[in-house]
């Protein structure tokens, strides 16, 4: 059985393919142009330069919004309870009832419900609370790291093939195998068969590739 005191991860498992596929249709947005780039004048370091630090700048904006939208939704639901708490019984009633899910309120009994928010309303209040906290923080630089990481296997074949339109191509190879196996990861977090999920993030990356080759990448 579960613990209730065991650590939660830092992100939960679609937080962290979806960083790792921002990533990956970042970098093949940069690598799809690598030939027009490269046969413009710049060198193959500048532009692999530019595609990691493009990721890092998204990493950067991504783990900030992280931390802004949480604890937006951390402010929001205490706000809540702070109404619950405060309101008339009748006002606080209907207030609950309002932000309770769909299916939740379908489910549930007229007692279950006033239960609950008897025991919300029992809560201790507590102005202490941190807006942003540690976890938060954790979170941001993990988004971050994810989104630089995803950067660099389809960075390799440009390091080590000279060709580079057979780099561009093995390049483009590695992100979509990355896409379709991180596809299939999410088709099995979402307890059906990975195989559809995993084609679709794969044709998502094959039509990037397929619109920088035929704009001239």
């Amino acid at each position: 059985m579960a613990r209730d005191d065991q650590p939660r991860p830092i992100l939960d498992p679609i937080d962290r393919l979806s960083e790792i596929i921002f990533g990956l249709l970042m970098v093949l947005s940069f690598t799809g142009t690598m030939s027009a780039a490269v046969g413009g004048g710049e060198r193959v370091n500048a532009v692999l330069i530019a595609a990691f630090g493009c990721n890092i700048a998204w990493g950067i904006v991504d783990g900030v919004m992280h931390v802004l939208t949480t604890a937006v939704e951390r402010v929001r639901r205490r706000g809540l309870v702070d109404a619950l708490q405060r309101e008339p019984l009748d006002r606080a009633r209907q207030i609950f009832l309002d932000n309770l899910p769909d299916d939740i309120r379908l489910v549930s009994a007229q007692s279950e419900i006033e239960a609950l928010l008897q025991r919300v309303r029992a809560l201790p209040s507590n102005d202490h609370h941190s807006v942003v906290t540690g976890g938060d923080l954790k979170a941001a630089l993990a988004i971050f790291a994810l989104v630089a990481i995803s950067t660099l296997p389809p960075s390799i074949p440009f390091l080590l093939i000279e060709r580079i339109d057979v780099a561009m191509r093995v390049s483009n190879a590695i992100a979509l195998v990355m896409l379709f196996a991180i596809g299939a990861r999410l088709g099995q977090y979402m307890g059906r068969s990975p195989w559809p999920m995993a084609f679709a993030m794969a044709a998502i990356g094959g039509v990037l590739v397929a619109l920088t080759i035929a704009l001239g990448g």
